[in-house]
């Protein structure tokens, strides 16, 4: 990669920026979606991104260990960037509607990622991510190419996914949208897990499932006339 300056961004938007995707970060420990030095996030900033940095705890980073990317393979930062840069620079190239990327190796997504398996119909909040079952990418080493890839075509129309014997990755609007719905994965992944331990649940039927959309776009506070 090329150190690049980034004159033409606004001090306080980078800041603002900044603050956003730490605290959002901070908060995947917090609420026990990664440990240590697992996970990473990233946060669409001007032609690039912001990602979190190689090997350091959440609880430990502050605003300027964070790492800017362009999506020229340019940088900026005094830290490595994230292993998992590959992912975040393609999931951000390819899907332009995505402000901001989670990757956690939370437990109850991560032991059923090394099954393997998709996340059917069991509820019908897994429409929140996107259709009627949330995919699992096929495994790949982590940081290679071949695991971006393998995520991005799992991601196809979804907002999440599963990542085989490795964890999840959740997209949003920014962060905290972002960050809100890793923390909403886990836990329908919770509930999939302890409906599994009782058997194999009941599957939502397409017509069931249409008429949960359809509630959908109502769903929430909606302004009084």
């Amino acid at each position: 990669m090329v150190t690049v300056s980034h004159q033409h961004m606004h001090a306080g938007d980078e800041s603002a920026a900044r603050a956003s995707l730490l605290k959002a970060f901070r908060l995947m420990s917090m609420r026990g979606l990664n440990a240590g030095t697992a996970g990473n996030a990233s946060l669409r900033y001007g032609d690039g991104f912001l990602i979190t940095p190689s090997g350091i705890p959440a609880e430990e980073l502050a605003e300027e260990d964070l790492v800017w990317l362009n999506f020229a393979g340019g940088m900026r930062g005094n830290r490595k960037p994230s292993s998992e840069w590959r992912l975040h620079h393609d999931i951000l190239l390819a899907r332009p509607e995505v402000g901001a990327v989670m990757h956690a190796h939370s437990p109850c997504a991560t032991a059923l990622a090394c099954h393997g398996e998709a996340i059917p119909a069991f509820h019908y909040m897994v429409l929140r991510f996107g259709g009627p079952d949330v995919p699992c990418a096929a495994y790949a080493t982590y940081g290679t190419q071949a695991l971006s890839d393998t995520v991005l075509s799992a991601l196809q129309e979804r907002t999440a996914c599963l990542m085989a014997n490795h964890g999840m990755v959740v997209l949003g609007e920014d962060a905290p949208r972002a960050i809100a719905a890793a923390i909403e994965f886990e836990s329908l992944c919770e509930h999939y897990w302890r409906a599994r331990l009782l058997g194999q649940p009941r599957i939502l039927s397409p017509q069931e499932l249409a008429q949960v959309e359809a509630q959908f776009t109502q769903y929430g506070q909606t302004s009084q006339q």
